[in-house]
């Protein structure tokens, strides 16, 4: 019988074949535990909810709070939980001492004794609460502001795993590792059926675009996508949009000349002509309205009425006027739409694709489309497990996602 300072906790879902269970026991042994199943009912069909108290043994007071930590994010709870603990924030911008901060799960708080849903699920926020009004939410810490309450500690806090649902196992084959030698036909079939199922349900879809895809000629094939209501908002930097009208106004793309391949003298210079231009004009709405943007990805957002938000850098030549250059607005800006979006492609863009992935829940079915396999390991790593990797070329699955969906 093991000896030390113990919790009894208890998880309830679909354990057993979402793996849940294996996961609960996996941590605590990692982290050199021990514990003691003291009961588990098992559903009886796959539509039923098992059901594991669990009694968890640790050296100390400080290992078991560790591995009470690391299952916390499997759902598990304390049997006889507590409600939460929360103090005022100390000054605009700045957490609590000991705050809690999220997963991208979808969370709970118990407070007055009942379980409150905490809003807008996503990573490395905040958990603000109104304890009259019984209510809660994720805040970042550049949204704070002094006096409000947030949760510290990690008691009363209820974590609801990510479950995977049968109707949603057609994407399980793809996501068991990055590779390349993945059926291609069969996954642009299945990404198709996940953007209709958006679509129909009236659910935007971001997609999240780096400058490769003008660079191999993709982006018509996005464009086509945008025309046919595919995408619900494009999300990029200054480069996608330049070399994207530098192409609409120069033939070329870096430089590059798309129809031959070969580089155009002086074309070095074309992306910052094509900026000025389009300063010049007063932003690209402006230059779709007067003529001057007449072809290209930018202006078919334009003229589909498809919003997008560019956020800038510190390597952005010009920027273009419509670029975010405040890096906390343009996280509001990108926020707005993580939080009721249904879908979300990531093609071919690391930093994008990474800080995209911070914002968005794991509910969200995440694709993402990159010939370096490195991209998607990183992706998960950085906590976005739920990516569904697709190690190929960004040009060529567009074009065969464009063709499979009619557009």
């Amino acid at each position: 019988m093991p000896h030390g300072p113990y919790e009894d906790v208890v998880a309830e879902g679909h354990l057993i074949d979402s793996g849940i269970l294996s996961e609960i026991m996996d941590d605590v042994m990692d982290l050199g535990g021990e514990f003691e199943t003291l009961t588990l009912d098992v559903g009886r069909t796959n539509e039923d909810r098992s059901r594991v108290v669990l009694r968890v043994f640790g050296r100390d007071e400080a290992h078991l709070g560790e591995m009470l930590k690391a299952i916390q994010e499997h759902g598990v709870v304390p049997l006889h939980p507590e409600d939460a603990s929360f103090e005022p924030a100390p000054a605009d911008g700045v957490f609590p001492d000991g705050f809690y901060s999220t997963t991208n799960l979808d969370t709970f708080v118990r407070l007055g004794g009942r379980w409150a849903h905490v809003e807008h699920p996503e990573m490395d926020l905040g958990v603000r609460v109104d304890p009259h009004a019984g209510t809660a939410e994720g805040v970042a810490v550049a949204d704070v502001k002094a006096g409000e309450l947030y949760v510290v500690g990690r008691a009363g806090l209820r974590v609801a795993p990510q479950e995977r649902p049968r109707e949603k196992q057609a994407f399980e084959f793809m996501n068991s590792a990055v590779s390349s030698e993945k059926p291609k036909a069969q996954i642009v079939a299945r990404v198709a059926e996940l953007l209709r199922e958006e679509r129909e349900a009236g659910r935007p879809t971001i997609a999240v675009v780096g400058p490769a895809v003008v660079h191999t000629g993709a982006s018509e094939h996005l464009a086509r996508l945008v025309e046919a209501g595919y995408v619900g908002v494009l999300f990029g930097g200054n480069a996608v949009a330049t070399h994207d009208i530098e192409w609409a106004l120069y033939g070329t793309s870096l430089g590059i000349d798309m129809e031959t391949g070969t580089p155009v003298p002086g074309g070095h210079e074309h992306h910052l002509r094509a900026i000025n231009r389009i300063r010049g004009a007063g932003g690209i709405r402006r230059a779709v309205e007067d003529g001057t943007l007449a072809r290209g990805l930018m202006r078919t957002l334009v003229a589909t009425g498809t919003p997008f938000v560019l956020a800038g850098s510190i390597r952005d030549d010009g920027p273009l006027p419509e670029v975010i250059t405040d890096v906390v607005e343009a996280q509001r800006a990108m926020r707005e739409w993580c939080r009721r979006t249904g879908a979300c492609l990531m093609l071919s863009t690391m930093l994008h694709s990474i800080a995209t992935g911070n914002m968005l829940p794991a509910s969200v079915t995440t694709v993402c489309v990159d010939i370096n396999p490195a991209v998607v390991t990183k992706l998960a790593d950085r906590g976005s497990w739920q990516t569904i990797g697709i190690v190929t070329d960004v040009g060529l699955f567009l074009e065969q996602l464009a063709d499979e969906l009619g557009a």
